[in-house]
C-alpha cells in the first residue's frame, strides 16, 4: 500500500511539474509576442488612431507608415548599409575564425597555450569600453594618410565599421569553434588522410560539415551583435551613411514634435523583421549545437 501511494504522489508531482513547465514556457511566449504584434499592428495605424485606445485594432492597413520610414526617413539607405556591413562582417569573422579555431584545437605548435590565453582575455573585453581609443585609432590612420584620401578612409566606411565588428568578435568565435573541433572524434581525419586528402580539405569536406550546428551558434549570435549594434556605429559612422539603429534612434528623435507614430512603429517593424527571418531559418541547427553541446560536455 505504501508503494502504491508513492507511486502516486510521484505522478501528482510530475503532472504538477509539467503543467508549471508549460505555464511558464507560455508565459515567456506571451510576454515576448505580445509587444512583437502590438508594434505590428500599431505600424498600421494612422496618426489619428493613436489618440484613442492604444490597444484597438487599426481600421485598416495603412502601408503607407512603411513607404514612409523607407523613403522620408531613409530607413531604406540605412537598412542597405546595416546588411552590408553585417554580411561583411560574418564573412570576415568566419574567415579568420575557422581556420584558426581548426589549427588550434588539432595541431600542437609553439605558443598555443599563450594564443588561447590571449583569446580567452579577448573575451572579457567589452567592446564598447574600447570604442573611443578604437575612433583615435582611425582618426590618426586618417591624418597620416590624408595625402592620399583627402576625404578620410578609415572614419565613415562601412567597411572599416565591418572589420572592427569582425575582430572584437574573434576571440568568441574562435573560442567557440575550438572547443567543437576537439569534441570530433579524430578517427575522421585519419581516415581522410590515409585517401589522400589534404589538410585543407579535411577542413572544408570534412570538419566544417560537422561543425554546421556550431557555426550556426556563431552566426547567429555575431549576426545579432551587428545588427543590433548602437555605440560603435554611432561613432565610426558620423556622416550620413548611417545603420539602422542610428536611423531608427534619429527617426524617433524627429517623431516626438510630428507625432506621426505609425511611421515610427514601421520602423521599429523594419528592424525586427531581419532577426525573426534569420532566426526561423537557422532555430534547427541552433537547437542541434546547443544539444550536441550538451551531449558531449
Amino acid at each position: 500500500m505504501t508503494v502504491i501511494n508513492s507511486s502516486r504522489s510521484r505522478a501528482v508531482r510530475s503532472r504538477t511539474g509539467r503543467v508549471l513547465t508549460y505555464a511558464l514556457v507560455l508565459a515567456l511566449a506571451l510576454a515576448i509576442a505580445v509587444p512583437v504584434v502590438w508594434v505590428l499592428l500599431a505600424s498600421l495605424k494612422k496618426k489619428s488612431e493613436f489618440f484613442g485606445s492604444p490597444w484597438t485594432l487599426p481600421e485598416g492597413l495603412r502601408l503607407q507608415n512603411y513607404a514612409d520610414a523607407f523613403v522620408d526617413a531613409h530607413l531604406g539607405q540605412y537598412f542597405l548599409t546595416s546588411v552590408f556591413v553585417t554580411v561583411l562582417g560574418l564573412v570576415l569573422v568566419l574567415a579568420v575564425s575557422v581556420p584558426a579555431a581548426y589549427v588550434i584545437a588539432r595541431y600542437d605548435f609553439p605558443g598555443r597555450g599563450i594564443v588561447e590565453i590571449a583569446l580567452l582575455g579577448g573575451l572579457f573585453v567589452n567592446v564598447n569600453y574600447i570604442v573611443v581609443p578604437i575612433f583615435l585609432m582611425l582618426v590618426g590612420w586618417d591624418k597620416a594618410l590624408v595625402d592620399v584620401f583627402p576625404g578620410g578612409f578609415f572614419i565613415d566606411n562601412p567597411a572599416m565599421l565591418s572589420l572592427v565588428y569582425a575582430a572584437t568578435s574573434i576571440p568568441f568565435t574562435i573560442y567557440l569553434l575550438t572547443a567543437y573541433f576537439r569534441s570530433i572524434p579524430v578517427e575522421y581525419e585519419e581516415a581522410a588522410s590515409l585517401d589522400g586528402a589534404s589538410r585543407w580539405r579535411i577542413m572544408t569536406r570534412i570538419m566544417l560539415p560537422m561543425a554546421r550546428p556550431a557555426v550556426t551558434t556563431v552566426i547567429l549570435f555575431n549576426f545579432l551583435a551587428y545588427w543590433n549594434d548602437f555605440i560603435i556605429s554611432l561613432t565610426l559612422l558620423p556622416g550620413d551613411g548611417k545603420t539602422v539603429q542610428v536611423g531608427l534612434l534619429n527617426l524617433f528623435t524627429a517623431q516626438k514634435a510630428a507625432a506621426d507614430y505609425g511611421r515610427l512603429y514601421a520602423g521599429m517593424v523594419i528592424v525586427i523583421v531581419p532577426v525573426l527571418i534569420v532566426y526561423a531559418f537557422i532555430q534547427k541547427r541552433l537547437i542541434e549545437g546547443m544539444a550536441s553541446g550538451g551531449v558531449k560536455g
